[in-house]
């Protein structure tokens, strides 16, 4: 049984449209009718990683994390493959170090792009509370 099914078509040059159930997702690799493949792949890796990131709050007996934001960024070698993530999370509550830190351990068992990437690739995450 099949869990995840997409279609990817591209008419001409190098832009492509995904049918995702029932959503439609334009992705170009020269960023002009979307964003790039790469692009793509850290903000859904920050997308997973957020309701993780939630979740893993909550595990921690911490229920209301308020405002959550996820600065994410990359870097790509020479051949336009990426190296390096980072994650700058930024979140209204201020809880202490130790809580974020237990928290964000918890995010990435639960983040599923987190656990599908190469461990080279796992997100190098700084968290600020208080941030709003």
């Amino acid at each position: 049984m099949t869990d995840i099914e997409t279609t990817t078509v591209s008419e001409e040059g190098f832009a492509s449209t995904s049918q995702v159930g029932e959503f439609e997702l334009s992705i170009d690799a020269l960023d002009e009718a979307g964003p790039n493949p790469n692009a793509v792949l850290v903000a859904d890796y920050a997308s997973c990683f957020l309701p993780a990131f939630r979740v893993g709050a909550q595990k921690e007996r911490v229920d209301d994390l308020g405002k959550v934001q996820i600065d994410a960024e990359a870097d790509l070698d020479d051949e336009d493959d990426l190296s390096a993530v980072r994650f700058t999370i930024h979140v209204e509550a201020d809880l202490s170090d130790e809580q974020f830190d237990a928290i964000t351990e918890r995010a990435e068992g639960i983040c599923h792009v987190h656990s599908a990437l190469k461990p080279e690739l796992h997100a190098d995450v700084t968290v600020h509370g208080g941030a709003f």
